[in-house]
Order: structure tokens, then sequence, then C-alpha cells
């Protein structure tokens, strides 16, 4: 009976510390009804007459055996307490660059599941790069997949668009016309810059005011780009200064071509000699394609909209035989194909 109440005592005084480690170690709901459920029959078996050496919750040298009961609670309220620290890194990192708590907030709408820091450092390259918070913030927001680019591949971008002279705050209009200068693949990029260096035979300087002013050239098929710029010096006799300080080379070459040869047809437009001369003064190449087409026609052409529109279907036709005679005599004739073998036979 001693015995007993010897160990009805000890019961008693040990409870205290076992619900002290089950508060500890029972984050969730379900996992406290569990382990008390685990802890009661403990102490049933104790009250039952089984020695209380038994209870694993009594013997701490146990519990610091096997630490994997308190791992994932101790990570998982530590990555709780460090999001707040990250957003708060994040948004006062963003108020020292300039930006606004309209713009931040704008910023933390566009990909809520992106991690603060990668969004930090993309963002840091495009401040670095010349851009001020408003145009970072158009140009998340139209393209926001930006904010998903691995920090290396936006950094080595953001060099190679340095070494083309587009740092220093000429990047703004580039992001706005062609936000994905940044995703798209570099060899393309150099594809285009190729062309306008070695096809074309712009200066590097002019290339830099090329991808300035026109950004859309860069989304432009190679082979397309050239064939403009030669339609433009061969055939319209534009010189290289003209073509970049007009911005010719944004505009679509069915356009260049139809208002061109518009003119041509009328006598308002002809191709310098090899002395840049004309027996006509031709207009300017803002006023053929700078301006609208209703303007184009009472300005420049001085002719109505219905002649334009009998003009551009001819000339569409014309362009469709143009483009058959010319595939025709690229592919030889399969009866000479096969006299060439039976010769060789």
């Amino acid at each position: 009976m001693a015995a007993l109440r010897r160990q009805v005592f000890d019961w008693h005084r040990l409870t205290p510390l076992t619900w002290a480690l089950l508060t500890r170690q029972t984050p969730q709901p379900g996992g406290q009804k569990r382990t008390t459920a685990f802890l009661l029959r403990k102490l049933m078996t104790v009250s039952n007459g089984g020695g209380l050496e038994e209870s694993s919750f009594v013997k701490p040298q146990e519990c610091a055996q096997k630490p994997e009961h308190t791992t994932g609670l101790i990570q998982r309220l530590l990555e709780k307490q460090k999001t707040p620290v990250l957003q708060e890194k994040f948004v006062s990192s963003l108020l020292d660059m300039g930006f606004s708590d309209v713009h931040v907030n704008e910023l933390l709408s566009i990909q809520p599941g992106t991690h603060p820091q990668q969004m930090l450092d993309i963002i840091s390259e495009l401040i670095l790069l010349g851009l001020n918070p408003e145009p970072v913030c158009v140009a998340l927001k139209k393209s926001p997949q930006l904010l998903k680019l691995p920090v290396m591949q936006m950094k080595k971008r953001s060099s190679y668009l340095r070494k083309l002279g587009l740092g220093e705050g000429k990047l703004k209009r580039v992001l706005y016309c062609c936000p994905d200068v940044f995703t798209m693949r570099q060899r393309d990029i150099e594809g285009i810059v190729g062309v306008l260096k070695e096809k074309c035979l712009f200066t590097v300087k002019q290339v830099t005011e090329i991808l300035h002013r026109c950004p859309y050239v860069l989304r432009e098929d190679p082979g397309e780009l050239e064939y403009k710029f030669q339609y433009a010096y061969f055939r319209m006799g534009v010189k290289h200064v003209d073509i970049v300080k007009t911005d010719l080379l944004q505009y679509p070459v069915t356009k260049i071509k139809q208002r061109h040869v518009f003119l041509e047809r009328l006598g308002r437009y002809q191709t310098p000699d090899k002395k840049g001369q004309t027996q006509v003064p031709n207009p300017l190449l803002k006023d053929i394609l700078r301006v609208s087409e209703a303007e184009f026609l009472a300005r420049t052409a001085v002719s109505s909209a219905e002649e334009f529109e009998v003009f551009k279907k001819l000339f569409a036709r014309e362009e469709e035989e143009s483009e058959g005679c010319v595939a025709d005599e690229e592919s030889p004739d399969e009866e000479e194909e096969g006299q060439k073998e039976e010769q060789e036979l």
C-alpha cells in the first residue's frame, strides 16, 4: 500500500512536466489530440502498475536522441518569422530606390508568389541600367515573366545591353516597346545586331540609335530587316543617316513600298542618281511615313482615297506575280533535271 501511494504521488508530481513538454511539441490541434491520447495511455499504464521509466515523456535523454519531433516545428516557425522580415526589407529597399507606396503596392500585386529577394534583384538590375521607378513598374506590368528570370541571366543581359549602348536611360523606350528584350534568346538579338552592322553597314553609334529609336526591329526576321534596308537605300535612294533620323526601319515594308511606288507613279518621287540629284523635288520621308494615310493623300500625294485603294490592289497583284516569277527562275523545270540525269548516266 505504501508503494502504491508513492507511485500515485510520483504520478501527480510529474503531470505538470508532462503537459509542458506536450505543449512545446504539438504545434497543430490534430497532433495535440493524438499526443494527448498517447499520453493518457501511458499514464493509465502507470496507474495500472507499470513503471514510470517506460514513459518516453519522462526520459529527457530519449527526447534528446529524437530531434526530428521538433525540427519540423522550428523550421516552420523560422519561416513564418522570416517572411515578414523579408517583406519589410523589400519595401524598405524599394522606398530607398525612389519608389512610392503606390509603386510598391503595384509591384507586390504583379507576381504575389515571387520571393521578395528575387523581385528585389531583378528590380535592382533595371535601376542600375538607368531606369526610373515609373518605367520599371510599367515594364514589369507589361512583362511579368521578367520577375521569374534567373538573376544571373538578368545580369548577363544587362551587361550585353550596356555594351550595345542602351544603358544610362536609353533603355526606357526599348523596354516600353519591347519588354521581352530580357527574355529573348541571345543569338536572336545578336542576329539583328549583326545584320545592322555587317549587312547594312551601320556604324556602332547608328546601331545604338536604331535600337533606341526603333526597338521593334528586335522582333523582326533578319532577312526581312535586310531587305527593308536595301529597298530604302537602293530603290528609294535614302542614306544611312536619314534612315536612322527618320526611324524608317520601324515601319512595315509593305507600307514603305506602297507609298513610295504610288508617289513614283504619280510623278512625285524619283530615285536620286549617283550624285544624289533628282529632276523633281522628293517629299521628305517624314511626310511619307510619319503621317496618317488621310494626311499622306491630302498633302503629299494630292490624290483621293479611292485611287489609292485601287492602286494597292493592283500593286499587291504585281507583287504576287513578281514573287511567282522569281520562284520559277530559282527552281529549274523537272523535265530539264530529268534530261540532265539521263545525260550523266
